[in-house]
């Protein structure tokens, strides 16, 4: 038996397509909802006979959009996650669309041990919202929080994105003020990053959107660490706020480089020293369930110098950085061994910082993460790993 795993599932339906994002998803009109969500139960089951696990402590349900389900397949989706995995009463995430909540969706999330919730905000500016194809509006979102109010439930997240198309510093100082005068526990807050295969990328590439400057971008990062960690709301990852005691517990499975069940169309897993994949396009994925075969389209199985790596990129997110005791009991030798070089250069360059227990980012290293990540792979050439 394994030890605990978190499960991460995909729902790929969306009433609506935004323009920015590439995970797996496909408008729901005319799909085989209620055969796909008896197929991630299918999957489910047959991934805990591969990797049997004692105890899921975290759950979280994204996609996509889980609520552009109907209340009733909702009720199939989550109560039978419940009776297949061995979850008892950790974190229960579900991620919702503003205006798509109903009381009857959430009395099903409350019957199933949904315990908290994250929203897609993004912005409160309505019109940026129409520019970059969302179709809430913030009013949305306000009678959202408030029949969240109303059904008692108070652990909320909401994703907010900045350096929008078009978005002015003054737009999004607005946006931060409006988001923080709900005084929810949690913030997460992204940079928009243009991805393949996007409308936004197709409209980049044609000259037709211009995005802000990144030294304004680099600003309204700043002026988010500064209202957030004003407002009571502590930065503890590179993109992420919370009130102490409301840390997102499943994504911290994420950063400490933990292992996680991956299910549903496109949906990814990490067990044992497995990394792992499925077949994205949902017909693709509900052919080899039916047959009672994992979906599973690539699989990876990791060196110890990938483990090492991932340890470091993911860790190093977090404000706390990466734990030099925790790095020796997983690898059996010290950080300072393997990256004496690399620390010394970026301590030397005020991007990172190392005490007796971690090393971590400074606040500057905060802004310029993806260049220190990549400081820390390691050289195939020296390594004796």
């Amino acid at each position: 038996m394994n030890r605990a795993t978190s499960a991460y599932i995909h729902i790929p339906f969306c009433q609506h397509l935004c323009y920015y994002c590439d995970f797996n998803k496909v408008f729901i009109e005319g799909q085989p909802v209620d055969e796909y969500i008896a197929a991630v139960l299918n999957e489910t089951k047959l991934q805990l006979i591969e990797y049997p696990v004692e105890n899921v402590p975290t759950i979280y349900v994204g996609g996509g959009t889980p609520t552009s389900l109907s209340a009733n397949q909702l009720e199939v989706l989550l109560k039978g996650l419940r009776e297949i995995l061995p979850y008892s009463e950790g974190e229960f995430t579900v991620e919702a669309n503003p205006g798509d909540l109903t009381e009857e969706k959430l009395q099903v999330f409350k019957n199933n041990g949904v315990n908290r919730v994250s929203m897609g905000v993004q912005t409160f500016d309505n019109h940026l919202l129409r520019k970059i194809g969302r179709k809430h509006t913030a009013e949305d979102v306000y009678d959202s929080i408030k029949l969240l109010d109303k059904m008692d439930f108070n652990n909320i997240t909401i994703d907010l994105i900045y350096a929008l198309p078009g978005q002015t510093l003054e737009s999004f100082r607005e946006t931060i003020q409006q988001a923080l005068a709900l005084d929810l526990p949690h913030y997460a807050l992204y940079s928009l990053i243009l991805e393949n295969k996007t409308m936004f990328m197709n409209w980049i590439r044609k000259g037709k959107m211009i995005l802000p400057e990144q030294d304004i971008e680099a600003q309204m990062y700043l002026e988010v660490m500064e209202a957030l960690e004003k407002a009571g709301k502590k930065q503890y990852e590179i993109s992420n706020f919370a009130q102490p005691g409301y840390e997102s517990q499943h994504n911290m499975v994420y950063w400490n480089n933990q292992n996680y069940f991956g299910i549903g169309a496109g949906a990814s897993g990490y067990l044992g020293d497995k990394r792992y994949k499925n077949r994205g396009p949902i017909q693709h994925y509900l052919q080899p369930l039916k047959e009672d075969q994992l979906p599973i389209i690539e699989e990876e199985f990791l060196t110890v110098k990938s483990q090492i790596e991932e340890e470091l990129f993911l860790g190093l997110r977090k404000k706390e950085g990466v734990s030099k005791e925790k790095f020796k009991e997983r690898f059996g030798r010290r950080i300072e061994d393997i990256y004496s070089l690399v620390i010394e250069e970026l301590v030397n360059e005020k991007l990172l910082q190392i005490s007796d227990q971690r090393i971590f980012l400074t606040q500057a290293g905060m802004f310029k993460g993806n260049e220190v990540f990549e400081k820390f792979l390691i050289d195939d050439a020296i390594s004796t790993l």
